[in-house]
């Protein structure tokens, strides 16, 4: 539980540097991040580098106990370096090249910038892989961001052919994937192969998904690429790089594989404002907190990304300035988001910024100093965290770098898959339905119930789970299959599961394709509603509203829930259930909490707006809502012992409890 910032030396005079140093010291920070942005600082001129205030500022940083996080600088290449290279430039749907002018300039499938990139990260890990002050590296910058994963020029498609030739061999094996007997679209060659763009009507799916998979790897590759350089000049430091919330269009899961930490950028008041999946009343409800489920998914999301491990690199401080709209936070928000981090696992907070910038474009983007380097209002917010991981730490009897150890774990399994998430953008059948979105409302109903949840990758280990949640598993091959038919917790597979094969296409059996072999049933039609349109459901599970998306099950299972007209809605029995349809969150939060009583899972249901989680015998409790709450957490044969807070939550207020087992 360590807490530290980004900061930007080459910003600032270097007269002001010693001072700031020690007042991060002053606030409990202990990591710095810098140099993420500064390849035209540090290469003003092609081979001709500027080192010295570089020098200067991590020797400052180290003499003042600080910790940094050095940033490769490639998410900002230089202007000299486009006109050298203007290939290298992303190219958007429509065919138009992405300019200079801000930053993420460049297609991850461009080899000529990818040697830059190589030439300028080895120059630097030499220089810098063994400073005492770096004890970690960041890589890129929020990759992706501003929609550039997807790029159309000459370098994604040079990639994009020799990325088909290797997974299919033959472009008959493509073809046939593809169906491309279809609309008479069989290619001879893998050389006819164009990009899934400016088709005159849908290009073919399977023709998207592949390249789609192709613009990821291209991530996984630029990533690596950095890493083993790194590895090769600095090794012992850690790696990680920095995602982003609701961004999926790239596998954080391969990327995370070549990292030794996953991070993420968390902005809970510019998401909540931007993001299609809240509702006008959750937005005012939450409009100075974020939404209670916002950071807990992500956190949860990105900790399975890499080993377990999490780091918050960018923790909004106070107003952004990107969002539509861009309220202050309330008073205790950021110290709520602080200690919700924490209680998923998170190893470092790190706020962003230092100091809120007076020119370009993030001058209205707050950080812990006004921009005259007076302390804003998270200043003390954070400073009041510092203490509190003291006082955490003395109530436990162990040393403050001992929290670390605490267990992160749930109970609770919610399996993420970034291709299904893919598949299901391509071809949505009804706009009112995401991945993204449903998993995020199954998380929500989860939470809901007081249930610690982890966020796992497809193929994970599953031994540690008493329940296992599929929210829409679209493909499920024989090794998968496997792994469910042997996990012995409970089971939950939601809509659209095993609805396509690999290559996308209908299963022969039909939905949903081999987890009929385990769950003995048939997807006959699919009604794929408007976002206006919900159905009554009742059976002995309860009763509410159905929206979306709704499956006709044929099955002799048992049927739980049945809509309007008698049809299953949610079959099973034992241990193994399938949800046929989206329900709304009070009749899938009673799901969820039957599936839990199935599992010998405790469940609570909280106070709207409040949010449990659990590390070993710490419990956390953070208050989203506007109003105080009053809540104190129950077990059967244990005891609470109050730490921080008590029982009455202020509005973003946070309460932490030990307990202690009495029987």
């Amino acid at each position: 539980m360590k807490l530290g910032v980004c900061y930007y030396p080459e910003h600032w005079p270097k007269s002001r540097w010693l001072q700031d140093a020690q007042d991060m010291r002053d606030m409990g920070i202990e990591y710095v991040r810098v140099g993420e942005f500064s390849w035209s600082t540090i290469e003003k001129e092609p081979d001709q580098f500027n080192w010295a205030w570089l020098d200067q500022s991590l020797d400052v940083l180290h003499q003042a106990g600080l910790k940094v996080i050095l940033g490769t600088p490639t998410a900002t290449p230089p202007k000299w370096l486009v006109d050298k290279h203007p290939s290298m430039l992303a190219v958007n749907e429509q065919g138009q090249p992405r300019g200079f002018g801000s930053r993420r300039h460049y297609t991850f499938a461009s080899l000529e910038y990818r040697e830059e990139c190589r030439r300028i990260v080895t120059i630097m890990a030499e220089r810098y892989g063994n400073h005492p002050a770096v004890v970690s590296w960041q890589t890129d910058n929020e990759f992706g961001c501003h929609d550039t994963i997807l790029s159309y020029g000459a370098a994604d498609l040079a990639a994009f052919k020799i990325w088909l030739k290797e997974k299919y061999g033959t472009i008959d094996a493509l073809n046939k994937a593809w169906g491309n007997i279809f609309w008479s679209m069989a290619y001879r060659s893998f050389d006819e192969i164009e990009l899934p763009n400016l088709t005159v009507t849908e290009a073919n799916p399977s023709h998207r998904l592949d390249f789609h998979r192709c613009c990821s790897d291209q991530v996984v590759a630029y990533n690596k690429l950095q890493v083993d350089i790194l590895r090769k000049y600095s090794s012992g430091r850690d790696l990680v790089h920095n995602y982003m919330g609701f961004f999926t269009a790239f596998d954080h899961h391969k990327v995370g594989k070549d990292l030794d930490v996953a991070s993420w950028d968390t902005y809970p008041l510019g998401f909540l404002d931007q993001e299609a999946i809240y509702t006008a009343e959750e937005k005012q409800t939450y409009l100075r907190t974020g939404h209670p489920d916002f950071g807990g998914f992500h956190h949860d999301l990105y900790r399975g990304c890499s080993n377990g491990r999490l780091w918050i690199m960018e923790q909004q401080p106070g107003p952004v300035n990107w969002a539509p709209h861009n309220p202050s936070p309330a008073l205790g928000a950021v110290r709520l988001w602080t200690w919700e981090a924490f209680s998923h696992g998170a190893e470092l907070v790190s706020y962003f910024r230092f100091r809120q910038a007076p020119f370009a474009q993030e001058q209205m983007h707050a950080g812990l100093l006004r921009p005259d380097a007076s302390k804003a209002e998270a200043a003390g917010e954070a400073t009041q965290v510092n203490q509190e991981i003291d006082q955490l730490a003395s109530a436990l009897g162990i040393a403050r770098n001992e929290l670390e150890a605490l267990p992160s774990s749930g109970k609770v399994a919610l399996m993420f898959d970034y291709d299904a998430c893919w598949a299901l953008d391509i071809q949505p059948q009804s706009q009112a339905y995401r991945y993204l979105f449903w998993s995020y409302r199954v998380y929500e109903a989860l939470r809901e119930l007081g249930l610690s949840v982890d966020i796992i990758a497809p193929k994970s280990d599953l031994s540690t789970y008493e329940m296992l949640v599929l929210p829409a598993q679209v493909t499920v091959d024989d090794e998968l299959l496997a792994q469910l038919n042997a996990f012995e917790g409970v089971l939950l597979a939601g809509p659209r599961t095993g609805s396509k094969t690999e290559s996308y296409q209908i299963p022969e059996q039909l939905a949903p394709g081999k987890l009929a072999q385990i769950m003995p049933l048939q997807i006959e039609r699919v009604d794929a509603l408007p976002d206006h349109t919900q159905l009554d459901v009742n059976g002995r599970w309860g009763q509410g509203k159905l929206k979306h998306w709704h499956e006709q099950i044929a099955t002799q299972l048992p049927v739980l829930l049945e809509d309007e007209a008698g049809l299953p809605v949610l079959v099973g029995e034992q241990k193994r259930f399938y949800l046929g349809s989206c329900l709304d969150n009070s009749l899938l939060k009673t799901s969820m909490a039957k599936l839990a009583e199935l599992a010998g899972l405790e469940t609570t249901y909280l106070p709207r707006g409040v949010r449990l989680r659990e590390r070993g015998n710490v419990i956390f409790a953070f208050n989203y809502s506007q109003m105080e709450k009053c809540f104190t957490p129950t077990y059967v044969g244990y005891k609470i012992e109050s730490v921080i807070g008590s029982e009455r939550l202020a509005p973003a207020g946070v309460s932490i409890w030990l307990k202690h087992k009495t029987v």
